[in-house]
């Protein structure tokens, strides 16, 4: 009897296991998606593309909390309305069916990093200072008062970090900007991240911009290159003054021969 028990059970699993699917993949998203201080509200988004039972969040791959979705929405929100230090990290969300049974892989990852104000803002400086020409390069200065972490270069109107340095136990980090150009220009700021809290970052607050101009050719260049226009000219004109002449005397001499030519003493020769 046992034995036939543990047969029904067996095969439930195997037919059970048969009606699994392969669910597509949630994504997940941020609210706001940057500048996420302490005491803030933030909202993870996870966006299922098919009705689910039960969505689940994570946070650094462990289970955070999660969700009965009822009513079949395709989008689970999960908020944070008094945002602290703990809730930084990354996060991804997962969903599961009943009918016929099936989980999905995990969402791509998306950072939570939560600004702590009671850090001082990094200094930042520029050289050469703002106005340099296309090519130069242009280094960008970073420093903290002796907190050790990673320092981040931010740029105006990109989401994320367009440069990232760790300098190694001290608190400046120094950024190269290789042979600029136009597209380099504008307004670059720089954050910190603490040892140990690497989610947790100083503010944005100080800045520098950076202009770039096309180069310039050197005065003497320039003279030069007005020198040899006027030379080109010069012999432009002496090669088709030249050339002149030479068609005016050849016929000239045509002339002259067809002249010769059809005059009485040519004839009786």
């Amino acid at each position: 009897m046992e034995t036939m028990a543990l047969a029904l059970i067996l095969g439930w699993c195997l037919v059970a296991a048969g009606r699994e699917q392969h669910l597509p993949r949630p994504s997940l998203s941020l609210l706001p998606s940057q500048g996420v201080s302490l005491g803030d509200t933030v909202t993870l988004r996870c966006h299922v593309p098919r009705q689910a039972a039960r969505v689940i969040l994570y946070q650094n791959r462990q289970w955070r909390t999660e969700k009965e979705n009822e009513k079949g929405q395709t989008t689970v929100e999960f908020s944070f309305l008094n945002t602290k230090h703990t809730d930084s990290g990354v996060y991804r969300c997962q969903y599961l069916v009943l009918d016929p049974p099936g989980t999905s892989e995990q969402s791509d990852p998306v950072e939570l990093v939560v600004t702590d104000h009671t850090f001082p803002p990094p200094g930042i400086s520029l050289s050469p200072e703002e106005h340099v020409q296309m090519g130069t390069n242009v280094t960008i200065h970073c420093w903290n008062q002796g907190y050790h972490g990673t320092f981040f270069l931010h740029k105006d109107g990109h989401s994320a970090p367009v440069q990232c340095q760790d300098p190694k136990g001290g608190g400046t980090a120094t950024f190269t900007l290789f042979r600029v150009t136009p597209a380099d220009a504008g307004t670059y700021r720089c954050s910190y991240r603490i040892e140990g809290s690497y989610y947790v970052s100083s503010s944005l607050r100080n800045n520098v911009t950076l202009k770039v101009t096309p180069a310039t050719a050197h005065p003497g260049a320039e003279r030069m290159s007005r020198g040899n226009l006027v030379v080109a000219v010069v012999r432009g004109c002496a090669a088709a003054l030249v050339f002149g002449l030479g068609l005016y005397f050849l016929l000239d001499a045509r002339s002259f021969w067809i002249r010769r030519d059809e005059s009485p003493a040519g004839e009786g020769a």
